[in-house]
């Protein structure tokens, strides 16, 4: 990144900060939502957005134009479409390694004017072309994805996402976890001469991946497996190394392509395999048309953009460390499980484009559970915790089933959690209600207190018309422009990860002390447990 775009003051500095700063004081903190959908009967046309796909109902959250026109003038004076425009163009926005960030030239159309369109269609072709031989072999029943991290999660989660537009007879499998215990009871119900793994890793060189694929290659063998380059394809770079294991089908792509980036390249070979080729396309298209929509359309009616600019209002005004993303789909069940990596691996971060220690904090912690099942695990602490957490609740209009009714329930449980949080409940109010549930002889005014909410707590509402291959693309793209927009503002790269590298490291210079017991130079708390460990490893009846 050049020019003003390395040199732009910190967010903090900016005067549009200290009008925002100013505003929360007087106005931001003590807006009250009850009072002010009282006052403005239009707050839900006025805050409610639509993008491609995906409508955004942000009237439940706290804020009134005033604080949008305050958060979008910070927005502009950190130069965030002109980072933005610099991202797309395929500048080095990923300072910290030198590389362009280019996932959006993934999903582009054939033709268009976006870098390595040529190359990136090449490879997207002779992809889809494979994962059409695989759908239509009847030989091969099972397809065991081996990749960790964004070699992994996005797969992981589209593939039980679009569940409606899968192929029959193709069961998905997939193993990331460098413990045993994952890959072990996959492999039980496997037939050798039926499965077809998929090592994914950009470098061939990941530890847990490459530990995975070297397990899958003796059991393979050992059930009478003899084609290696029959049942092993690779999504990688290092055609040598995968062509050394005995994999000679490989699809690469380019260090331009973020792992938690990385579900549209060829990493999205187990999807294209589920789904079939024209539904992968209508994926990216999906996505496609969210990137127009986060390049083109005004900051004031930019949906991935507001979503960002209110993470930073909760995030650096309000003191919100976390955010609950509540899918009322059971499709988006590993959605909550993506979106952490997507946004803690990219935003937490400490320190500034310029390697400045942050007096602000960035990322929030994301978490969350499919409804309805989340609202009987910790809605409680949503509703009457010490701990204010904005929700963010997706809702599907159309479901892909036939049961009409239970899809009746879910989205009307969807809305009652979103206007609980907002209307609570006064003590007078649970006073006066029957509680056939409560103790005997308890004092009202005691019993109302614990009944009681106090409301005012944010969500967002999403809504899709139904979960497609176009829908998810749109939506997935969304949140990873939002991802930008909170760390452009922050002032961070949210390319790099760093964080990740330090463990690895020290895990690389543990595992030869398992085998010898050398515990020299380790601290106290890591020596003990490593001669504890050694004396207890191994297997259990």
């Amino acid at each position: 990144m050049t020019g003003p775009l390395s040199a732009r003051p910190r967010c903090d500095a900016t005067a549009a900060w200290a009008a925002l700063q100013g505003h929360w004081q007087a106005h931001g903190r003590s807006l009250d939502l009850r009072e002010a959908f009282a006052r403005d009967p239009a707050r839900f046309q006025t805050f409610g957005v639509q993008a491609p796909e995906v409508f955004a109902d942000l009237s439940k959250n706290l804020i009134d134009t005033a604080t949008l026109q305050f958060l979008l003038d910070l927005a502009r004076e950190c130069g965030l479409e002109n980072h933005r425009d610099a991202m797309l163009r395929g500048e080095a926005v990923n300072t910290t390694e030198g590389r362009a960030v280019l996932h959006t030239a993934l999903r582009a159309p054939t033709g268009a004017a976006t870098p390595f369109n040529a190359e990136v269609q090449g490879v997207l072709a002779a992809m889809l072309a494979y994962a059409e031989r695989v759908r239509a072999d009847e030989h091969i029943t099972d397809i065991v994805n081996i990749g960790i991290g964004g070699s992994d999660l996005g797969a992981q989660m589209v593939v039980p996402a679009l569940d409606a537009f899968s192929r029959r007879g193709k069961r998905l499998h997939f193993v990331s976890n460098v413990d045993g215990h994952d890959i072990t009871p996959v492999l039980r119900g496997l037939d050798a001469r039926r499965t077809l793994f998929i090592v994914a890793s950009k470098t061939f060189t990941t530890q847990e991946t490459m530990a995975n694929a070297a397990v899958a290659r003796a059991w393979f063998i050992e059930q009478g497996g003899t084609d290696i380059a029959r049942h092993f394809a690779a999504t990688t770079t290092n055609v040598a190394a995968a062509a050394q294991f005995g994999i000679s089908t490989t699809f690469g792509f380019w260090d331009w392509v973020g792992g938690r980036y990385s579900l549209w390249s060829a990493i999205g070979l187990p999807i294209a395999i589920a789904v079939g080729a024209d539904n992968f396309r209508a994926l990216l298209a999906g996505a496609h048309a969210m990137d127009r929509h986060f390049a083109e359309a005004p900051l004031a009616h930019n949906l991935p953009v507001l979503l960002g600019l209110l993470d930073v209002w909760y995030r650096n005004f309000h003191g919100f460390a976390s955010r609950s993303v509540a899918p009322y789909h059971q499709g988006l069940a590993r959605l909550p499980a993506y979106l952490q990596q997507l946004e803690m691996e990219s935003n937490g971060k400490r320190v500034d484009l310029q390697g400045r220690p942050l007096p602000l904090g960035t990322s929030p912690v994301v978490w969350g559970e499919p409804g309805t099942n989340g609202q009987h695990a910790y809605f409680q602490m949503l509703h009457q915790g010490t701990e204010v957490v904005p929700v963010e609740f997706i809702a599907v209009k159309t479901p892909s089933h036939p049961h009409t009714d239970l899809h009746t329930k879910l989205l009307a449980n969807c809305l009652a959690q979103s206007q609980a949080l907002m209307m609570g409940k006064t003590a007078a109010e649970a006073e006066a209600e029957q509680a056939p549930t409560a103790a005997a002889g308890m004092a009202p005014a005691v019993l109302a207190s614990h009944r009681s909410f106090p409301g005012n707590r944010p969500s967002t509402t999403l809504l899709l018309q139904a979960l497609t291959p176009h829908s998810l693309g749109a939506l997935i793209a969304m949140y990873e422009h939002r991802v930008f927009t909170s760390g452009s503002v922050w002032g961070i790269n949210s390319f790099d990860q760093w964080g990740v590298e330090l463990g690895k490291a020290l895990c690389s210079q543990l595992l030869p002390r398992f085998a010898s017991g050398d515990a020299s130079g380790l601290d106290a708390s890591t020596a003990g447990l490593l001669a504890r460990l050694r004396t207890e490893t191994g297997p259990r009846a």
